[in-house]
């Protein structure tokens, strides 16, 4: 997994900083004219103000309605997948990654379409701070599932089984949370996964649920922002 670092000047360290400065890195991944996943999240949203702030010329493909409308306001032109072949390049955000740069994503509940333009994507290059790296996927002790609602009593059960604990998530009005596929998000509490693979494959084999947010294989390339201020490139062995 090869990784350079680069010095940002006049960092000041607060988070704010740390993702504009992910953010305008990234757009070293991206040349004008290219159609461009949108992630989702405090770190995408970061991204698609960098494109904007910098006029460059993308056509964007966003993961989510909240990604939609922030590049909408800023004039970014949108398009759809069945618009579009294969895209460009994907810049996301994600909960955790580890050596291999298999990843954990999901708190903004858009991971079944981040995995969806992602899998579009020619190239998929991800931000973080350090504090997101781990050892092993599950370490920050949550993993989202997105699960149709009629299936929910089922999937509890069957989850259960696999010595997860699940819970259904809810907004911060106290409702539900719903997907903007219309489905529901289960908050999976979990040790350090042993085998992500041998996870994934036994979850997605319960009938209910459409995806997981283990994003095993996918990311080319990870930049980490430390609060010292410097910026990681993780680059994927292939």
């Amino acid at each position: 997994m090869p990784s350079d670092s680069l010095p940002l000047p006049q960092l000041a360290g607060s988070a704010p900083d740390l993702l504009g400065e992910l953010a305008r890195a990234a757009l070293n991944y991206v040349k004008p004219g290219q159609t461009v996943g949108l992630g989702s999240g405090r770190a995408a949203s970061a991204f698609i103000r960098a494109v904007a702030e910098t006029g460059l010329d993308i056509r964007g493909v966003p993961t989510s309605s909240v990604s939609a409308e922030l590049a909408g306001s800023l004039n970014i032109r949108l398009v759809n997948l069945d618009q579009v072949g294969w895209l460009d390049a994907d810049v996301d955000g994600a909960d955790e990654v580890d050596p291999r740069l298999d990843m954990v994503k999901g708190r903004g509940g858009a991971l079944v379409r981040e995995k969806i333009v992602a899998a579009a994507s020619r190239l998929r290059v991800f931000l973080i701070d350090d504090k997101k790296l781990v050892q092993n996927l599950g370490e920050h002790g949550n993993l989202p599932v997105e699960v149709i609602p009629f299936a929910v009593p089922l999937v509890l059960r069957e989850i259960a089984k696999q010595g997860l604990v699940p819970r259904i998530r809810l907004n911060d009005q106290g409702h539900e949370f719903i997907s903007d596929n219309g489905n529901l998000i289960l908050d999976c509490e979990v040790t350090a996964i042993d085998s992500p693979a041998r996870l994934e494959s036994e979850l997605r084999a319960v009938p209910g649920i459409v995806g997981t947010g283990l994003f095993l294989g996918i990311a080319d390339v990870v930049l980490v922002a430390s609060s010292d201020g410097k910026i990681t490139t993780l680059s994927r062995s292939r």
